[in-house]
């Protein structure tokens, strides 16, 4: 590997923390700063959620906290799949920046994590579930314990019942149990350890539900026993019994599926109180959110067009929920739209601490939060990286493959293998190709979602999302003028990504902060 002197760039930034008197160190934590809690459910989608008003699904624990909480109904995923959207959360800014584009592309090693930030603040940081930004054993440059946390029990991908999860990257472990519900358990014995050492605690937990193949404890299929009957198109998933894709009825399917979502739903139920009776609920942020919409074998198709792997409004739309009492006693809705990348500019805003020095694409929703801010200030931006450009190519890898490869076991079996392994490119000269891709525009009350077409000019669609949450009235030809302004703006942000996926990001001379950041 060539010598990773932007990774020596990020830990100046983090020893400048240190030297300007900005981090602290573990006797300082701070009664008035909160204990963090930031949860994602895999494959969740805004629509599958009691509250949302779903037909079937039971998430009272959930609903609970919409009641009482901040029920944010504008939160999108950074990207409409999975691997990308945990890049945004964890960095604050757009995966294709990155070289995360798609599933199984991991992050680089240069980049700067809420954990790192709140982990030189003072702060315990965990990580407890899916990680899948990079290989989680010991040894990988993008595990978790190089990405700031000092504690993880987590999987390269995802997981069922009886997960294998590696400690602290050591070989993957069995344990015996309902997932949410082990991750869980996990956290709360690290929240404790951290109450011990005097100093408050940053965890993630990143729940391994409902993504696919599904597998449900017998209570919780009971709950859904109905649905077999009431919907029987055939569609495809991961078969729990070969690893390999299966046909199957879709009532069969969506039982499994409810039940795991409600077995999540049970566990975030069991966390809620053990921070009741500790005494922490009132300075702690709970916040839960999907990582992206729902999928194929399970979308409905309403209220919103498209699933997971669209720009479309129902493949980014995700629950979004937010409790901290001590901050925000009194429930509300906030419909202000915002992303998985606005996640860390908030918490660094919320903990009083700077920004990376760095390009970012997410803002600060206090305002939103306090119901200061209605509408949206910098546009939101989704991008589905043209990775078919680097077809016939062999780009130099950014990490080494041996580093890059997944330990932990999964049922689903790519390649033949049981694993997941990761890639990240050394991004070759930029052409007009690395332009492509599906990509939409949020600004205002207006969408503009750009598809592009083999010959021809690209595919615009212009959708009002306050009158047309749906997308089905597209605009184009009543608002040229409005096409031709999102149009340009979509172009110079694509420009602005270019710049970081070539690495300028990391370099001393590179900007600090892009304005709208």
């Amino acid at each position: 590997m060539k010598p990773q002197i932007p990774v020596l760039i990020a830990a100046a930034w983090l020893a400048q923390l240190a030297a300007t008197g900005t981090a602290a160190g573990p006797g300082a934590a701070a009664a008035d700063r909160p204990n963090i809690i930031l949860m994602m459910g895999d494959d969740h989608g805004w629509e599958e959620t009691g509250y949302h008003g779903h037909p079937h699904v039971k998430t009272p624990v959930l609903d609970e906290m919409a009641a009482r909480g901040l029920r944010l109904d504008g939160f999108h995923a950074g990207h409409p799949s999975c691997s990308p959207t945990r890049a945004s959360f964890l960095t604050g800014r757009h995966p294709n920046r990155m070289g995360t584009f798609a599933p199984g592309w991991s992050l680089r090693p240069e980049e700067i994590t809420l954990a790192h930030v709140l982990s030189r603040a003072g702060y315990r940081c965990g990580h407890f579930g899916k990680w899948h930004v990079g290989a989680v054993k010991a040894g990988s440059p993008t595990n978790p314990g190089a990405m700031g946390f000092q504690e993880w029990l987590s999987h390269d991908n995802f997981f069922e019942l009886n997960p294998s999860l590696s400690r602290n990257g050591g070989p993957p472990e069995v344990l015996k149990g309902e997932s949410s519900e082990i991750l869980v358990t996990e956290t709360i014995r690290f929240i404790g350890d951290a109450r011990k050492s005097g100093r408050p605690f940053f965890t993630l937990v990143w729940f391994g539900s409902p993504h696919e193949p599904y597998s449900g404890l017998p209570r919780d299929l009971a709950l859904y026993d109905d649905l077999p009957g009431k919907y029987r198109k055939p569609v495809r998933l991961t078969s729990n019994e070969t690893g390999g894709t299966v046909t199957r009825p879709q009532g069969e399917v969506l039982r499994e599926r409810y039940a795991e979502i409600t077995a999540m739903d049970r566990a975030i139920g069991t966390l809620r109180k053990y921070l009741a009776a500790a005494g922490l609920r009132r300075n702690t942020l709970l916040f839960y959110c999907g990582d992206n919409g729902t999928s194929a074998d399970a979308a409905l198709g309403a209220p919103h067009r498209g699933m997971k792997g669209q720009v479309y409004e129902g493949g980014t739309l995700v629950p979004g929920l937010l409790e901290w009492p001590a901050r925000f006693p009194q429930p509300r809705t906030v419909r202000f739209r915002a992303s998985t990348s606005d996640l860390l500019p908030t918490v660094c805003a919320l903990t009083r601490r700077p920004l990376p020095a760095r390009p970012l694409d997410g803002s600060d929703l206090t305002p939103a939060l306090e119901g200061k801010q209605t509408e949206r200030a910098t546009p939101l931006h989704f991008w589905e990286f043209n990775t078919p450009r680097f077809a016939g190519m062999k780009p130099e890898p950014y990490i080494s493959p041996k580093l890059q490869e997944g330990t932990t076991p999964l049922v689903k079996l790519q390649n033949g293998k049981a694993t997941r392994d990761f890639l990240n490119h050394r991004h070759p000269p930029l052409t007009d190709a690395d332009r492509l891709g599906p990509r939409a525009i949020i600004e205002g009350r207006f969408k503009l979602v750009i598809h592009d077409r083999m010959n021809g000019r690209p595919r615009q669609e212009l959708f009002d999302l306050d009158a047309d949450p749906g997308e089905k009235a597209d605009l184009v030809a009543q608002e040229p003028a409005v096409v031709e302004k999102l149009r340009a703006r979509l172009h110079a942000w694509q420009e602005s990504v270019l710049r970081s996926l070539t690495g300028a990001d990391y370099r001393p001379d590179a900007p600090r902060r892009e304005s709208g950041s």
